[in-house]
């Protein structure tokens, strides 16, 4: 992919030995069982992922608008989940953002093909995975997302172990509550970040104090396959390296079930980690 494929735009309408091992391990109940049956047939919530970068003038003014969306200051009657991926194809401005990762890129690109786009830009957010519009369009980007498809909320219960001081070992138990359209589909697991703060000392940005919320830090593939029917026990567990300065309390995971092919997303649910963990 050359640089010219890309743009910034503004707004517009291992094994361890037990005594390595954390044993303050921590189970969480997630919400949605607690859903009633006029809830589950709502919907649950809606999943809004933001492509930004450091390194993008105009990406900073669309991280405030989705914190300020996290923050509930546009008191939505639709539930939302946050996704924020930092693309590293802006690294060579001037400013390297340290949470770029080429993975993030990959997932962009993939919606590009999907969404039957000319070209990659931040900031871009992808609702559901079913329709998108430029990052810092607040207009826009309300309306995307009271007005996308909701679908039952996975149910699941985690258990959080800390098996070495680099490791985080997520367990999910539970089962789907939504039926896919038809095709196979993967339930992905996002360890994500908040109340990120960096002092931008170069690019587009130099001089900034640039705030982050809701940042995916590791992506993992809890199973996939042809079919995965409702209310089916679904049970597995992913392993996540953790970084300097990890602190849980800033910390949660979203699960969600994403078809393959059409990357439509069928059910999500946030399940925040543990203090202290």
């Amino acid at each position: 992919m050359g640089r010219s494929l890309f743009a910034c735009f503004s707004k517009r309408s291992s094994k361890t030995s037990s005594s390595d091992i954390n044993k303050s391990t921590a189970t969480h109940d997630a919400a949605a069982d607690d859903l009633t049956a006029d809830e589950l047939k709502r919907g649950g919530p809606v999943v809004v992922e933001l492509f930004s970068s450091q390194g993008c003038a105009t990406s900073p003014e669309a991280e405030l608008l989705f914190s300020r969306i996290g923050r509930g200051d546009f008191n939505l009657e639709v539930p939302v989940i946050l996704m924020a991926y930092h693309v590293d194809y802006w690294d060579y401005n001037g400013w390297k953002d340290p949470f770029g990762s080429s993975q993030w890129t990959v997932r962009q690109k993939e919606y590009v093909e999907s969404l039957n786009l000319d070209t990659m830009f931040t900031p871009q957010v992808v609702i559901q995975g079913r329709s998108q519009c430029i990052g810092n369009d607040e207009e826009g980007l309300i309306s995307a997302i009271t007005s996308a498809t909701r679908y039952p909320p996975p149910a699941f219960q985690a258990t959080f172990e800390r098996r070495t001081p680099e490791s985080l070992q997520v367990t999910l138990k539970g089962a789907l509550r939504a039926k896919l359209d038809g095709g196979g589909a993967d339930i992905m697991v996002a360890l994500y970040e908040s109340g990120l703060v960096t002092d931008c000392r170069n690019g587009d940005n130099k001089d900034r104090i640039l705030a982050n919320d809701f940042v995916v830090r590791k992506l993992g593939k809890l199973c996939s396959g042809d079919k995965l029917p409702p209310k089916k026990p679904i049970t597995g567990t992913l392993d996540f390296g953790v970084w300097e300065g990890f602190n849980s309390a800033k910390c949660g995971i979203v699960v969600f079930v994403q078809q393959h092919g059409s990357h439509h997303i069928f059910g999500s649910q946030r399940i925040q980690l543990p203090a202290n963990l």
